[in-house]
């Protein structure tokens, strides 16, 4: 969402807008519209701005992160809309005034909500800059109100071009050091921001709502932010899209891997906005992660769950004390977190042992805080799962979150209600078992999974009784290869033909194995699975010319001794698929595809040694 406010305010020294008041109206101004002046004068002498917060979402758990915080004009003015309301400061000179009143209203109203998670603060780059706010006047003002630094993130808006990027570097600097972080608004849209982003290397980065409406109907858009998440992760840098409006939308974020998003979708602005979001964002969040999971279900490598590393843990209510919440830690001192639930089961927070004993460690934070609600110390933003993703989404949703998911653990669901915890050193025993077993079973020349990891895949597709095709893929010739230019070479194309097989298939629903030597089955369930054996038996026939000298390639082949000693001609070695249509319910077990693939297969060699067909050769009987 395009900013609303400049959520900071700087004036001259330790003066109130009140105080300031009466020297800046007494200086010329420009003409405006007839009366516009005296309102804005007296918006500011009644303080009649309203603050509005809208949440910023984890669409990979279904929590807020935080607020940013929005700004309003009395309903019945023309300066009503942050934009009327700015442009009649600036024509009038108040606009110090107007954004320090802004940035008050804003951290007291966000003080009476109570809201948890980090609160977003629109600033120019000039107010960063205006040596009176790096006096400490922020910062006084926000230890008044009981906000801490880290709490707050400086969301810089750029309204005119920024030059001097030394300058602002160094300011950045400056409120980093004292606690502050960094957001770039509107990436995408200002004069200059991705060189804003490469000079200052903020937090976060917010994309214009130009790339997240209509994203589903839009390729080029979708590889736009796709890149710009792959250059957030490099520049350890987190990426939040705004203008998120349409299911459609939301849902092509999320498979991209977009970590927070705000629109009017997840919520809209709101003087008093919910800690939750509603229901139908956690549906959408458990859609597109079925749908991932259901992917990753076909591509057999994926079996187990998250549910394997649940632990059945005590919880709290928001309404809890953080004294109980100590109580409770120090009667289980087994328990590393304990997640925050609502009253319909939905996990809002998770408070770390760790962080709850350190911040009663420091003097009165205990005599402040003990009798405060818990919501206060907890996580907002935890890691939340489904009991049913699989163990490398649940390891990839930790590593591109915060660096403490790991340390503190993540919160398992089953639609969207709490069930119980995990840590992430489960998780981690648990890949490297996964990565032992997988490693016992894969062929150690392609590290494609070996007959053990295919015979169960094609195990898994029976009893699941979906459609799928088991294509057996083999090279022609490839043993008077191997007696004419060595052993080595024949494992360069072994190499050759399983990497080009994998990046033929589709990844999300394909299967590639390797049976031994110049063998590979493929279990197909692409739609368009005849049109890939097809380019893959072109691209690998073309490719394997590299391992010829010039001569046998002019040849296309070459003379070489036979098992009875004779000299015969050798054509070069090519690649022949035979391939096997399987309905449900027709086939019980993988020794039965295993022959019929095979019969294929030699269906295929033959067809290609009398120059018949391409090297494909279908069996359509089963279907």
């Amino acid at each position: 969402m395009a900013p609303v406010t400049q959520s900071t305010i700087t004036t001259q020294g330790n003066k109130t807008p009140a105080a300031l008041l009466s020297a800046q109206a007494a200086q010329p101004v420009k003409t405006a519209f007839p009366g516009i002046e005296h309102q804005l004068l007296e918006i500011i002498r009644k303080r009649q701005l309203k603050a509005l917060f809208q949440p910023i979402l984890d669409m990979r758990n279904g929590s807020y992160i935080g607020y940013e915080g929005l700004i309003r004009g009395p309903s019945d003015s023309p300066l009503h809309t942050p934009l009327n309301l700015f442009r009649a400061a600036a024509m009038y000179g108040l606009s110090n005034i107007v954004e320090r009143l802004c940035r008050e209203i804003v951290m007291e109203t966000f003080c009476q909500l109570n809201l948890p998670g980090k609160l977003f603060l629109n600033v120019s780059p000039e107010c960063l800059l205006n040596a009176h706010f790096r006096e400490g006047e922020t910062v006084a003002f926000m230890q008044k109100m009981g906000i801490a630094p880290e709490q707050v993130i400086i969301e810089l808006t750029e309204h005119q071009p920024t030059y001097d990027y030394g300058l602002l570097r160094d300011a950045v600097l400056h409120y980093r050091k004292q606690g502050f972080q960094i957001a770039i608004d509107d990436l995408g849209e200002g004069f200059s921001s991705l060189r804003l982003w490469s000079e200052l290397m903020p937090d976060y980065v917010k994309m214009d709502m130009h790339f997240s409406q209509g994203i589903h109907q839009d390729k080029v858009k979708q590889h736009f932010v796709q890149t710009i998440q792959n250059l957030a992760k490099i520049a350890n840098c987190k990426v939040i899209v705004e203008g998120i409006e349409t299911e459609a939308d939301f849902a092509v974020l999320h498979d991209i891997g977009i970590p927070y998003g705000q629109g009017y979708l997840v919520a809209r602005p709101a003087p008093l906005p919910g800690i939750t979001p509603d229901n139908k964002i956690h549906e959408l969040i458990q859609a597109r992660m079925a749908a991932n999971g259901q992917r990753e279900r076909r591509t057999g490598r994926h079996l187990v769950r998250a549910e394997k590393l649940l632990i059945r843990s005590p919880f709290v209510t928001p309404d809890t004390t953080n004294d109980q919440v100590y109580a409770l830690m120090t009667h289980m001192p087994e328990l590393h977190a304990v997640p925050v639930i609502d009253a319909n089961r939905k996990p809002v927070g998770l408070i770390s042992r760790h962080k709850l004993i350190d911040f009663f460690a420091r003097q009165y934070s205990r005599e402040l805080f003990g009798k405060r609600s818990c919501i206060q110390l907890m996580d907002n933003a935890p890691a939340i799962v489904d009991k049913d993703i699989s163990i490398q989404s649940l390891s990839r949703v930790l590593v591109d979150g915060a660096q403490h998911h790991l340390s503190d653990g993540f919160i398992i669901t089953e639609n969207g209600q709490y069930i119980g915890i995990g840590t992430g050193q489960d998780l981690m025993r648990e890949i490297t078992e996964q990565q032992i077993n997988a490693a016992r079973y894969a062929n150690p020349l392609t590290l494609l999974p070996g007959n053990v990891a295919i015979n169960e895949e094609i195990d898994r597709l029976l009893a699941e009784r979906v459609s799928f095709v088991a294509a057996y893929c083999d090279l022609d010739n490839f043993k008077p290869f191997n007696d004419r230019y060595g052993y080595s070479r024949g494992d360069d194309i072994i190499e050759y033909t399983g990497k080009m097989l994998q990046q033929a298939c589709d990844i999300h629903c394909d299967f590639v194995g390797h049976i031994g030597g110049d063998d590979f089955l493929i279990l197909f369930q692409s739609h368009d699975w005849q049109e890939r054996c097809e380019n893959i038996i072109q691209q690998i026939n073309a490719g394997l010319q590299q391992f010829f000298t010039r001569e046998d390639r002019h040849n296309k082949g070459y003379m070489e001794e036979n098992r009875q000693g004779e000299k015969v001609f050798v054509p070069l070695v090519s690649l022949s698929i035979g391939a096997v249509s399987i309905e449900p319910g027709l086939i019980d077990s993988h020794a039965e595809i295993s022959t019929l693939a095979a019969s294929a297969k030699k269906m295929a060699k033959k067809q290609a040694q009398k120059g018949e067909g391409a090297g494909l050769f279908i069996d359509r009987r089963t279907a």
